[in-house]
């Protein structure tokens, strides 16, 4: 792939309209965290009909798993490539457009029906995903992904201490998780733990999925944290206190505790998939940015010439556009390994993770040195973007642990 197609180019122009009619002049709420962004994003999957799709698609892959049809992941049910390349781009091109505003409205979004919602699907049984999986995907339901604690960080499952103890054909889970991305409005969870085993050490213990619903005895969910940046984005904390749950709410049931690895790995799946999108959403930024100080530099005129004029104003718009042609070939990449049935491997991923973290980053930093003191003023976008960008090199892991998976792969062969 090239270039945008006629179809998602229409697609394209249809989001940002939206974007600009019913996101631009709230902008302002939802960075002050006044409004959640979740009725704004339903109301785009019920403009665009990406709730209908998502129930549709749902209901053929569970009709699909009833009659004993493996339908293969890869593929996403679709064998036409050209189907498979529209329905990859139809995923990407929101992304891309909310973040050309609004940043945070994308993590809140694509934690709830992409995080969530996989881990289910790709954990679950048949009636688990019916239970909770679809008024995720159509976003009727808020969904939360829990797997960061207070001291594992990067080292999130050698660190992890929630634990779940068995007793009979119930658990027991406790434990506290942080950083978790609509923490507080979620109205289901999916609680990752370990379990408690005799005589292995607390590293190597076994990795268990546990669904939680809002408002259950002993689940306790914080109100929104102050951060730096992704303001429409709530992050909270979860607490669990002796919370009851049966076999049913184990993601895989009794065949969970069997499989071999811990876990571990269906969650590096998770990390692949988040680490994927970051380069749609550094994407968005960067257009935008770069569209702000174009704006900028040729109206804002110093020593009687526009600031564009000047040759150390051109090198940062051309850096700009050098990022924003990158990663846009990175979405292309992303879309055509689609439309052939393919992903990319976890090391190619954190590799696009990085550079799109730190493109986007850069690129933020440069806008606001283009728009110099009013750029560190917040009346102007260009500081929320700056503040926005970094944690793009934060979550999903660290660009240190990017670093880390890149090389390790490399030296392997």
């Amino acid at each position: 792939m090239i270039e945008w197609s006629e179809s998602q180019l229409m697609i394209r122009d249809a989001v940002r309209r939206f974007v600009e009619a019913e996101i631009a002049p709230h902008v302002e709420e939802l960075e002050h965290g006044d409004l959640p962004p979740y009725d704004i994003l339903r109301k785009m999957y019920s403009t665009f009909g990406m709730d209908e799709m998502a129930r549709a698609r749902f209901k053929k892959q569970i009709e699909a798993e009833k009659a004993g049809e493996a339908r293969k992941k890869s593929d996403g049910g679709d064998s036409d490539p050209s189907a498979r390349a529209d329905q990859a781009a139809a995923a990407l091109i929101p992304i891309i457009e909310l973040c050309r505003y609004c940043p945070g409205m994308v993590t809140a979004m694509g934690v709830s029906v992409g995080l969530t919602s996989a881990a289910i699907l790709a954990k679950g049984t048949t009636e688990q995903k019916e239970r909770w999986a679809q008024e995720i995907l159509t976003l009727e339901k808020i969904g939360a992904w829990a797997i960061t604690e207070p001291g594992s960080g990067s080292d999130a499952f050698g660190g992890m201490r929630a634990s779940a103890r068995r007793e009979g054909d119930e658990f027991i889970l406790n434990g506290s998780k942080t950083f978790i991305t609509n923490g507080p409005y979620a109205d289901t969870t999916v609680f990752i733990c370990k379990l408690e085993e005799d005589g292995v050490d607390i590293r190597d213990r076994k990795i268990l999925n546990f669904v939680l619903d809002r408002g259950m005895p002993g689940f306790e969910q914080s109100g929104a944290l102050r951060k730096m940046g992704m303001h429409s984005s709530p992050t909270g904390e979860l607490f669990l206190t002796d919370v009851r749950v049966g076999l049913d709410r184990l993601l895989g049931g009794e065949a969970a505790l069997k499989k071999s690895g811990g876990g571990r790995e269906g969650a590096k799946g998770t990390f692949q998939t988040e680490r994927s999108g970051v380069a749609a959403m550094a994407l968005g930024m960067v257009d935008r940015c770069l569209e702000l100080s174009l704006k900028y530099a040729r109206e804002r005129v110093q020593f009687e010439r526009p600031i564009g004029e000047y040759q150390l104003i051109q090198d940062k718009l051309a850096r700009m556009e050098v990022a924003r042609m990158n990663l846009q070939n990175l979405v292309f990449r992303t879309i055509e390994l689609s439309s052939q049935g393919k992903t990319m491997t976890f090391a190619e991923a954190s590799a696009m993770k990085l550079y799109a973290a730190r493109a986007a980053v850069e690129v933020a930093m440069e806008a606001v040195q283009v728009y110099g003191g009013n750029g560190y003023m917040s009346e102007y976008v260009v500081e929320q973007f700056a503040r926005d960008a970094k944690v793009l090199q934060i979550y999903a892991g660290t660009d240190e642990i990017q670093i880390r998976a890149i090389a390790k792969d490399l030296l392997k062969g």
